[in-house]
């Protein structure tokens, strides 16, 4: 039988050399570049490296073999007054939740925010299509701003206290989880929206009945994660002036030398604190994601 194939000359079959040099080419061509952002890298990681090393106050190497001297101190004091720590323990609990109450109330607001952000921001769900940009650019603003920053700003607004960290928090949750739920909503399917359409149903049914039914399980799974990270976060708020632990610990490590206990105590708690939220919201995102 005559040998034909579909190829560039009929009859022939096409040869295979030129696609193999075409696939070396190109390989020759992925590593010339992944070298070239190799060395691009290596330069700007050793130029920023030497020009931090400048202008700190001390040489980072000739400073390496203090590193654990502070954290030596710290826990040489709290094992000589080991027996106080369940005590100190006790004590500092009522600032822990404090600090858990900051981080829910904040993760709920901020998630609340998120849900509509994101639904006005989706491409093919969006109530107003032209404001999308403005949306997504709200987003990104919310974003873009840390929350000591935003804290630190509302302190002179409303002084000090857990409110500002709430707030601060809140305004950060919002365009987190507005950029994640939104990418979750992009991918939802359309028919039964558009079967709420057919029938006459307005856009917050359409959104309540067609999308969330779809999208719940990953926004719940987002809104758990992100309580975890306020966690630490109204933690860390808490050096300046917010209330929480992170207050206490700041209290602590400023008294210096006698009130490490203290200092290990609190590092302690909170540390339980957030290995418990961890595993407690990762057993629940896996029930939501897989259903087990």
């Amino acid at each position: 039988m005559a040998d034909i194939a579909i190829g560039p000359e009929p009859g022939r079959r096409p040869g295979l050399s030129g696609s193999r040099q075409a696939y070396l080419d190109m390989m020759r061509r992925k590593r010339m570049y992944g070298g070239l952002l190799l060395v691009l890298f290596v330069a700007l990681m050793s130029s920023g490296w030497m020009l931090a090393d400048d202008r700190n106050a001390g040489g980072f190497w000739s400073g390496l073999h203090q590193v654990g001297d502070f954290p030596g101190e710290v826990l040489a004091e709290a094992w000589q007054k080991r027996a106080r720590l369940p005590g100190l323990i006790r004590d500092h609990l009522p600032a822990l939740i404090e600090t858990l109450n900051i981080a829910a109330v904040a993760s709920l607001l901020g998630a609340l925010a998120a849900m509509a952000l994101s639904l006005l921001a989706t491409r093919g769900l969006a109530r107003w299509p032209r404001l999308i940009p403005l949306f997504r650019r709200s987003m990104d603003a919310l974003r873009a701003i840390p929350e000591i920053v935003i804290a630190l700003v509302l302190i002179y607004i409303l002084g000090g206290g857990p409110v500002p960290a709430v707030i601060a928090i809140a305004l950060h949750t919002g365009g987190a989880l507005g950029k994640l739920f939104s990418e979750v909503a992009e991918n939802a399917d359309l028919k039964p929206v558009e079967g709420l359409a057919s029938v006459g149903a307005g856009w917050l049914q359409r959104m309540w009945l067609g999308v969330l039914p779809q999208v719940a399980p990953n926004w719940l799974s987002y809104a758990l994660l992100r309580f975890e990270i306020n966690v630490r976060a109204s933690a860390i708020l808490g050096f300046v002036g917010e209330g929480g632990i992170g207050h206490d610990l700041k209290l602590a490590m400023q008294w210096g030398q006698g009130r490490y206990d203290k200092v290990v105590a609190i590092f302690m708690l909170l540390f339980a604190a957030i290995v418990v939220i961890d595993r407690i919201s990762d057993h629940y995102r896996n029930r939501l994601v897989k259903g087990h």
